[in-house]
């Protein structure tokens, strides 16, 4: 089915990729959406004109949805010395200025709040990526709600107390303010990937015997205490999204029946749309990469929570990301290395689609011609 809209009294037939798409008080222009990518190129949590370059850039491209890299809620919850992070008041400005950037190009400035967890203080990639030791000058003690470390090589994580936890749940809120003060207009929580709040989820990686641990309605209780310290803060008319790791690709771990199951918790508790990932808790799992392949967890999560859903993962194609909308696969497009070779994949995908969007004026004389 073609979706037709009405503008100026004309009758347009739009692909299904470049409708627009209305959460609560915010309307995305399409259905595109620039996926968080760690850049590593921050200090002590600073942005700088690189993050305002690249993500402007893709503002510029025709995105409808920027959303940040992983932005460390505390010092503590970077991956790397090089994170972004939302843990100080200073902070702000300069994410002010780039979201001012974004709106100023048509597009919807989002942030991803996280937390590393176990995974936290290693080196950036280009060193070498390995862990940092807690005693060493640039690292520091790890965090997870069991003393399991993520491989075998890998100092192990401090046990989280009640306290600890309670101090994580201010940390989300406090940034939430921050956020809120930057000119954010969405968040999304990082629940995928092995982080901090994953961590919790999986019962590969909490071992607890506590009301956070055991049972599924205990494993996930963290993060629903987290959304509701980020929703007493949040403006209510404003977009929150959930990415998870749909699946851990693993026997014993989290599954898809889970990520449904929770799915619906989320609907009830207020979460407007779910980001399904995949993998990333288990060092030794197989995941069977092709195009396109952590589709049919979205389009899973969305038929049976009826929740709203975003499809990531090796989705590098115009037609094949059209198409994911069209079926009701999913809501929105998430991108991310195809985003990185290509700022300006939104226009170029349009044009490949037959609709012919907007460009920023400083580019017109380079529009594509029939």
């Amino acid at each position: 089915m073609v979706l037709t809209i009405h503008i100026c009294n004309k009758t347009q037939h739009m692909p299904h990729l470049f409708s627009s798409f209305k959460i609560k008080s915010i309307e995305f222009k399409n259905r595109v959406v620039v996926s968080p990518m760690c850049e590593y190129s921050s200090q002590d949590g600073f942005a700088t004109n690189w993050h305002l370059v690249h993500l402007g850039s893709r503002a510029v491209g025709g995105a409808g949805l920027i959303i940040t890299e992983a932005t460390a809620v505390s010092p503590e919850g970077r991956i790397t010395n090089g994170d972004l992070g939302i843990y100080k008041d200073e902070h702000i400005d300069k994410l002010k200025h780039i979201t001012d950037f974004i709106h100023a190009h048509g597009a919807i400035a989002g942030i991803q709040l996280a937390h590393a967890g176990r995974k936290a203080s290693h080196q950036i990639p280009w060193d070498g990526g390995k862990q940092i030791p807690s005693d060493a000058p640039d690292g520091w003690l790890s965090l997870s709600p069991s003393a399991l470390s993520f491989t075998d090589a890998e100092e192990a994580p401090a046990a989280l107390d009640k306290a600890g936890i309670e101090q994580i749940k201010a940390d989300f809120k406090a940034a939430t303010i921050r956020a809120i003060k930057a000119g954010f207009k969405v968040i999304e929580l990082h629940g995928a990937h092995g982080y901090l709040i994953h961590e919790f989820l999986s019962p590969l990686s909490n071992h607890r015997s506590d009301e956070y641990g055991g049972s599924f309605g205990n494993r996930i209780r963290f993060l629903l205490e987290v959304i509701e310290s980020v929703q007493q803060v949040w403006p209510a008319d404003l977009p929150l999204f959930v990415r998870i790791s749909a699946s851990e690709w693993t026997e014993g771990g989290w599954t898809i029946d889970d990520s449904v199951a929770l799915a619906k918790v989320l609907k009830d508790k207020g979460v407007d749309l779910v980001d399904c990932s995949s993998g990333g808790n288990v060092a030794t799992a197989k995941i069977p990469l092709q195009p396109g392949y952590q589709v049919p967890f979205a389009q899973q999560v969305r038929a049976e929570a009826g929740i709203a859903t975003g499809a990531v993962g090796l989705i590098t194609e115009s037609l094949q990301a059209d198409s994911i909308v069209q079926t009701g696969h999913a809501d929105m497009v998430f991108f991310a290395r195809e985003l990185l070779r290509d700022p300006y994949f939104a226009l170029r995908a349009a044009h490949e689609l037959g609709h012919e969007v907007k460009w920023p004026v400083q580019y017109e004389r380079a529009k594509w011609h029939k």
